[in-house]
């Protein structure tokens, strides 16, 4: 099972990550869990300065951007 973590603080640029994170991982028929990780603490742990961001299985694989749903698939698979 993949944990998928966005860091964010709900803006819409975190809410569309989210969006195309679940996306990808339907598409690859992935079992996962979603989590919005919303504390400014807990994300800088992460060590992300900049948002949003995707960590899958606590590693941070996107910073500062928004990746499309096929880009987001070559991060899961």
């Amino acid at each position: 099972m993949k944990k998928l973590q966005v860091l964010g603080t709900g803006c819409p640029k975190c809410r569309k990550l989210a969006e195309n994170a679940e996306a990808a991982a339907k598409a690859l028929g992935l079992e996962y869990t979603i989590e919005k990780v919303t504390d400014i603490n807990q994300i800088m742990a992460f060590g992300v300065m900049m948002t949003p961001a995707l960590a899958v299985d606590g590693v941070v694989k996107v910073v500062g951007k928004v990746p499309d749903v096929e880009s987001v698939k070559g991060l899961l698979a």
